[in-house]
C-alpha cells in the first residue's frame, strides 16, 4: 500500500466516524459523550482472553463468568476491534514448547471466528477493521506477547504473520535469547544482552518488512532505545502506562513516551491498578510473600501430575488479594491518559486494557461495557470529540496502516477463518 492510499483510507475513516459530528453541527448541538463514543471506532490492543478459550473451553459469546470481555460486553461498550494476546508462559512451556502453545492459542482464537461467522471476523489490516465495522461484525485480531514464541526463528515469525498475527511484543517479563525484559532486568541470575542482540535487530527489521507492528511493552529500557534506533516503522506500546505517575518498571518514562511520539507510534494505556496507582502498587507488592504461599498450594495438584499450570489457577489467587486491597480510583486511570497526552500529544495515545490478564480493573470499569466512561471522563477534562475519537481507536488505526504501508507485502497470504 503506498502513501497516497494511506491518505485516502484516512479520509475514509474520517468520513465514517464523522457522520454524527456533521449531524450535530447541522443541528447546532454539541455532541454528548454517548454520541461521541458511538461515532468512534474503538480498538483495544491487549486482552488475554485466549487463555480462557483454550484452558477453560469458554466461548466468546457466553456470559462473562468472571471475565472482563465477551461479545455482549464489547457490543454494549461499542468496542469494535480487539487484539487478542497470544501469551505463552515461559515457565510452563519452555524452550521448544513455546511454539506449540503459541499455535494452540492462535487456533483457539481462530476457532471462535469459525464458530461465529455471523458475529466475528478475523481482521489483518486497518481496512479490515473498518469493513467489519461497516458490516456489523466484531473485529478479531491477534498479537503475540513475548518474543520467546518464535523460538529464535524468523521462519516462525513469518508463519505467525501468515496465520494473522499483526504485532509482537519483543519480550514478556522474561529476557529471551535476543532481547532484555524489564521483568528480570535486575535479576543477577539472568543472562542479559545489554538490550537487543544483532539477531534481535534482525527480528525488528523483519517485522518491519512483514508489516507486523513492533510492540515495546515489557522490554527493558535499553531494549526500548535499541528498538527505536533500529525500527523503520512506527512502534506501539500495546499495554503500558506512565512511570512518572506510577513507578513500575513496566511503565514508560516521559523520555520514552516522547520518543514513541517522535517515531510516529502510539502508547496504549494499561488498566492494571499496579501500573496506574502508586498506592495500589505498593499494597500489591507488600502482599507478594503471602501470595506466593497461596500460589504454591493452588499449583500443587498440577505439579504433582507434571501438568502445565493454567493461567486461571494463579489468577484466582491474584483476584483474592486484589479484593483485599480494593479498587484503584477511576481517576488514576484517566490521569495516565491525560499525562501521556500532555507528553506525547493527542495523536500518540490509545487503549490497551490488559483485560482478562489482570486481577481487577480500576473502579468503575468492570468489563468492556464500561468503555463509554472513558469517553465521558476525557470530555469532562476538556478533550474534544475529535481528540477522544483518536484515543479510542483513530491513533492505532493510523499506526497500523502506516506499518503495513511500509511492508513489502510478499507475505500477504493469510489463512482466514471463514
Amino acid at each position: 500500500m503506498n502513501r497516497s492510499r494511506v491518505f485516502s483510507h484516512s479520509l475514509a475513516l474520517l468520513a465514517l466516524t464523522g457522520t454524527l459530528a456533521a449531524q450535530s453541527a447541522q443541528s447546532g448541538k454539541k455532541m454528548t459523550p454517548e454520541e461521541v463514543h458511538q461515532s468512534a471506532i474503538v480498538v483495544d490492543t491487549h486482552a488475554d482472553t485466549p487463555q480462557r478459550f483454550v484452558d477453560q473451553h469458554w466461548d466468546f459469546t457466553s456470559p462473562l463468568e468472571g471475565g472482563m470481555l465477551n461479545y455482549d460486553s464489547a457490543k454494549k461498550g461499542n468496542l469494535d476491534a480487539q487484539f487478542f494476546s497470544i501469551w505463552v508462559d515461559p515457565e510452563q512451556y519452555p524452550g521448544d514448547r513455546a511454539a506449540f502453545r503459541t499455535l494452540e492459542l492462535i487456533d483457539g482464537t481462530l476457532e471462535q471466528v469459525r464458530k461465529h461467522p455471523d458475529k466475528l471476523r478475523l481482521c489483518v489490516s486497518a481496512d479490515d477493521i473498518l469493513q467489519a465495522h461497516k458490516d456489523g461484525k466484531f473485529a478479531v485480531l491477534m498479537g503475540i506477547e513475548g518474543g520467546h514464541s518464535i523460538e529464535d526463528s524468523l521462519g516462525l515469525l513469518r508463519d505467525y504473520y501468515r496465520l494473522g498475527v499483526r504485532y509482537m511484543t519483543l519480550t514478556w517479563s522474561n529476557t529471551n535469547d535476543w532481547a532484555d525484559s524489564s521483568g528480570d532486568i535486575d535479576d543477577p541470575k539472568v543472562h542479559h544482552h545489554d538490550g537487543l542482540t544483532p539477531f534481535g535487530k534482525q527480528v525488528v527489521l523483519e517485522m518491519n518488512r512483514l508489516g507486523m507492528m513492533v510492540d515495546i511493552s515489557h522490554v527493558s529500557d535499553k531494549t526500548f532505545w535499541d528498538t527505536i534506533a533500529t525500527t523503520k516503522a512506527p512502534v506501539i506500546a500495546s499495554h503500558s502506562s506512565s512511570r512518572a505517575l506510577t513507578h513500575a518498571g513496566r511503565n514508560m518514562t516521559d523520555d520514552m513516551i516522547r520518543a514513541v511520539a517522535k517515531n510516529g507510534g502510539v502508547v496504549m494505556v494499561n488498566f492494571y491498578p499496579a501500573f496506574i496507582d502508586e498506592h495500589w502498587r505498593e499494597a500489591w507488592n507488600a502482599s507478594r510473600a503471602e501470595r506466593q504461599k497461596d500460589y504454591e498450594v493452588a499449583e500443587a495438584p498440577y505439579k504433582a501430575k507434571g501438568l502445565p499450570i493454567p493461567f486461571f489457577v494463579d489468577d484466582q489467587v491474584d483476584r483474592k488479594y486484589a479484593a483485599m486491597i480494593g479498587r484503584a480510583p477511576f481517576d488514576s486511570l484517566i490521569d495516565h491518559f491525560d499525562h501521556i497526552i500532555k507528553v506525547a500529544g493527542i495523536d500518540h495515545v490509545g487503549i490497551g486494557t490488559d483485560f482478562d490478564g489482570i486481577p481487577v480493573p480500576p473502579a468503575g470499569i468492570d468489563s468492556a461495557a464500561d468503555f463509554p466512561k472513558i469517553t465521558a471522563a476525557l470530555m469532562a477534562r476538556g478533550y474534544s470529540a475529535e481528540d477522544v475519537r483518536k484515543v479510542l481507536g483513530g491513533n492505532i488505526l493510523r499506526v497500523f496502516r502506516e506499518v503495513q504501508a511500509d511492508a513489502d507485502h510478499t507475505e500477504d497470504v493469510t489463512i482466514r477463518a471463514k
